[in-house]
């Protein structure tokens, strides 16, 4: 983009990759040179943790208070009793109270690695938007506030469109969630000063609706800012892994798992996730990202060290790495691991996972090998893999593949 900021923090977001779009780039650049600009990111409390998939947004609250803003980090304990239907095919499953309560407890502990909570003006606050959207009177609030939203306009938003062009069924209930949403950025600004809502680009509708809302009911200036939605440079969608979501609290997702995800990022994706995932100078994580063949190993290194020791601690990113060259190095426990050398000729269509297996001597034959998938007791990489299909060539063969049987059996298949 042209534009050129004054501000540390909108410097940041377009130098780095984070911005997607912005009501008024100008404004908002011009309200962080004047002073403490508060700022919130909704987190619905669907599941007991976040997933990695929800970094973007956390490293966003952490530059925001590194560039002097105050990030307010809203639990949705009223809105997840809807359920956001943002260009979902289906409605989500309605959760207790208790669920959600739970949920949140769980999803907090996320968030103290990046951001300062504390009562100073720039320290973070966490709150629950139960606090006010359980009290609110029905004929009062359609009142006061549904008389701002015109229906016309709900429906042109893409996420309700998309779903209804498919012709799939978008309840009342969940229909009332844009205005919810909404209605929280105006609260915000009303107890906290909030000037400006977050979120990824799905939510650019919800976002929007909340600034015009609370411009229009306190005459206040109100901004919004999202990030790219991200997909991996093989078009997969970020936060999930192949043997499911990539959970940020280590009791669903252990340190070393969380690391070998980063260790395992695609060359094309490094330099970028560095930028978005770690605080290394712009000129080093471009200089990393470049780096061509075996070399770029090491950048991948650098990447999973920065960002599980963010999360879970330098000694856990230590203890990984550690790990992880123990098991690929050594075999573990000082042990040469089992390997299985392929000629590129043997690899012209591809070499089936449960002919690694057996070959491999972690299964007794393909029978044994088929149900080790199925079951999900078998790992390429650190990842489990259910599909018995898969195979294999030369390009999965850059550098040496890891195969897992169950917790302790390990084996190495490498190029010849």
């Amino acid at each position: 983009m042209n534009y050129h900021p004054k501000s540390d923090f909108m410097r940041v977001m377009i130098e780095r990759g984070f911005l997607a779009d912005c009501t008024d780039y100008q404004a908002l650049d011009e309200a962080f040179v004047k002073g403490v600009v508060p700022g919130y990111i909704g987190f619905d409390a669907t599941a007991t943790s976040l997933h990695v998939g929800s970094l973007i947004q956390i490293m966003m609250l952490r530059w925001l208070q590194k560039c002097g803003g105050k990030p307010i980090v809203l639990m949705g304990g009223g809105t997840t009793k809807i359920g956001d239907p943002s260009f979902r095919a289906d409605e989500r499953p309605l959760l207790t109270d208790a669920q959600i309560n739970s949920n949140i407890e769980g999803i907090k502990k996320a968030f103290s690695p990046y951001v300062r909570f504390g009562d100073g003006a720039t320290d973070a606050v966490m709150v629950n938007n139960a606090e006010w959207l359980d009290a609110l009177n029905y004929i009062g609030f359609l009142r006061d506030i549904g008389r701002h939203f015109s229906v016309n306009r709900m429906l042109s938003f893409e996420s309700v469109k998309s779903r209804l062009d498919r012709e799939q069924s978008l309840s009342f209930l969940e229909f009332n969630y844009m205005i919810l949403q909404a209605y929280d950025f105006l609260e915000l600004h009303r107890r906290y000063g909030c000037l400006l809502q977050m979120g990824g680009s799905d939510q650019w509708g919800n976002i929007v609706n909340g600034v015009d809302l609370t411009r229009r009911v306190v005459d206040g200036e109100v901004y919004g800012l999202t990030s790219p939605l991200l997909t991996t440079s093989d078009g997969k969608k970020m936060g999930k892994s192949q043997s499911g979501a990539v959970w940020l609290n280590g009791d669903l997702f252990s340190p070393y798992e969380f690391w070998q995800f980063w260790r395992n990022t695609t060359d094309a994706d490094v330099g970028r996730f560095l930028k978005l995932y770690t605080e290394l100078p712009l000129e080093e994580c471009d200089r990393l990202g470049a780096l061509g063949g075996s070399e770029i190993n090491a950048a991948k290194v650098v990447l999973a060290n920065a960002v599980t020791t963010f999360l879970h601690g330098a000694e856990a990113a230590a203890a990984a790495e550690a790990t992880a060259r123990d098991v690929f190095e050594k075999g573990g426990i000082g042990d040469e691991l089992p390997t299985v050398t392929l000629e590129i000729g043997e690899l012209a269509e591809g070499v089936g996972i449960v002919q690694l297996f057996v070959r491999a001597g972690l299964a007794a034959s393909g029978k044994d090998a088929k149900r080790l998938i199925l079951e999900g007791g078998a790992k390429v990489n650190d990842e489990i893999i259910t599909d018995t299909s898969l195979r294999y060539g030369a390009s999965h063969l850059v550098e040496p593949m890891k195969l897992t049987a169950g917790k302790k059996r390990h084996a190495l298949v490498v190029l010849g």
